[in-house]
């Protein structure tokens, strides 16, 4: 068995699970690993990539490797320096050790801002969403007080069960609470307008822009299945509310 297919392999697919994992749209992370292992010399690299696991080999000769992907989350951030590493590798500004070297690195960190960061940037995201829907002004605090506790339940439901559904769900009754709570008690007026702008940080916008892309690249398992998660979050988003509607 020839080791260096095999090391260049875990290298071209470290890069790709960890695209998937940080919510990359499928055909990027097809050919990212296939600009990769071209750039390498390995011209009959072939991949299958699928939200839940890859398929790769570097060959007909080099050994076929698979990797789980349990888990994913949208970090753009991580997607930016993943592109930047592969591109370096193709256009033989690293070597491919030094590129699986900073893959390692790079999977062991976490871009993510703080818990409080984000819960702060949701609120600010949700004030500002009522003025986009044409909202009033009056509403914007009781907007982005729903949903910077929205978003921090949801957190802290998923990070306890692990069950994202069920957190999205969990925050979107938080948020209807807190919107019926500061109409009762006259700080805020426009329910809808309030709602809207709260929940509006648990929308699963990059998914479903994902799965439309991934549709248009011909790569149509992989978005009806993006596309099918994206709904059950929506669906999860809008029983919750729904529920505390119906409820009060």
């Amino acid at each position: 068995m020839d080791t260096s297919s095999v090391f260049a392999a875990d290298c071209f697919l470290l890069a790709g699970r960890l695209l998937m994992q940080s919510g990359a749209e499928t055909y990027r992370a097809e050919d990212t690993m296939l600009r990769m292992a071209r750039s390498q010399g390995y011209q009959d690299a072939q991949s299958f990539v699928t939200p839940t696991g890859i398929i790769f080999s570097a060959g007909h000769e080099s050994p076929t490797r698979i990797a789980q992907i349990p888990r994913r989350a949208t970090d753009l951030s991580k997607i930016a320096e993943i592109n930047t590493i592969s591109r370096a590798l193709t256009a033989n500004q690293l070597s491919i050790e030094e590129a699986y070297e900073q893959l390692k690195t790079l999977e062991n960190k976490n871009l993510f801002r703080s818990e409080l960061a984000q819960v702060i940037y949701a609120a600010i995201a949700s004030g500002c969403f009522v003025i986009l829907f044409m909202g009033s002004v009056w509403d914007m605090p009781a907007a982005a007080i729903a949903g910077g506790i929205g978003h921090w339940v949801c957190l802290r439901v998923n990070a306890i069960t692990k069950v994202k559904f069920f957190a999205e769900f969990t925050a979107s009754i938080a948020v209807g609470l807190m919107t019926l709570l500061a109409l009762y008690i006259g700080f805020g007026f426009e329910e809808d307008k309030i709602i809207i702008g709260a929940v509006m940080p648990l929308v699963p916008g990059v998914p479903i822009a994902n799965a439309v892309r991934d549709m248009m690249a011909g790569h149509f398992v992989s978005g009806v299945t993006k596309g099918a998660e994206a709904s059950l979050t929506a669906l999860a988003i809008g029983s919750g509310i729904a529920f505390v509607l119906i409820l009060f």
